[in-house]
């Protein structure tokens, strides 16, 4: 299981994308930034460094701590903190006790939850969040498994994934094309406590073109339902 965040910034609004290394999944794609859950994420030994502990359940609380430290480890930037600990090449949790700083799991709002293909080799099960962008706070790459960071306007970022200008996967592509519905961070967040959770499994299929067909839930509330030719 994974988690990735839709950091989010206004006047303009813009959310953060992330090229990968070339060495890793999604390589040279812009993404959100993200990673996967490790086992120490649900550990009991977070209790004081979160201080809404005790106000999320334990499956949840794995989540959003992995989906915390992951954008820290590839952006520099601290959710739910007005300031961020200094990479150094200690663990996460190392970072925060050192700087004596804590984080609030609130900040983050569930925003979609994606599962690959059955008829793909390689599997993901992706939850995606957005979080406010904390002021003060600068998207720095780590240099190994993000090189660049960008701030961009979802629709922007549509548009260049629609033409292919840029290399943007199909969940990347629609989450920004729902995120764009929004004029605002205020309003994403709203829309997104608002919409039911459904899981989004497509199904894909491949016509007698030799075309792709790509197909998600309606109810999962995205502008679009059918994609054909994905890159």
């Amino acid at each position: 299981m994974s988690a990735t965040v839709l950091l989010l910034r206004d006047d303009p609004f813009e959310v953060l994308l992330v090229s990968r290394s070339s060495r890793g999944a999604f390589a040279s794609a812009l993404v959100f930034p993200g990673g996967a859950i490790d086992p120490a994420d649900g550990e009991d030994g977070w209790r004081s460094l979160v201080a809404d502990f005790e106000e999320t359940f334990p499956g949840e609380r794995a989540l959003s701590i992995g989906a915390v430290r992951e954008v820290w480890e590839e952006t520099g930037i601290l959710i739910g903190n007005a300031a961020a600990p200094t990479r150094d090449g200690r663990p996460f949790r190392d970072a925060l006790e050192s700087a004596r700083a804590s984080i609030r799991l609130d900040a983050l709002t569930h925003f979609a939850h994606w599962i690959t293909p059955v008829t793909e080799p390689r599997r993901f099960d992706t939850h995606f969040f957005l979080a406010l962008a904390p002021a003060g706070q600068d998207a720095v790459p780590d240099g190994s498994e993000t090189l660049t960071a960008e701030w961009m306007a979802p629709s922007r970022a549509v548009e260049l994934a629609r033409s292919g200008a840029r290399p943007i996967i199909f969940p990347t592509m629609l989450n920004l094309a729902r995120l764009s519905e929004s004029a605002n961070s205020a309003e994403a967040i709203a829309a997104a406590r608002a919409q039911s959770r459904v899981t989004v499994q497509p199904e894909m299929t491949t016509g007698a073109d030799g075309r792709r067909h790509v197909a998600i839930p309606p109810e999962a509330g995205y502008p679009i339902a059918e994609w054909r030719d994905i890159r």
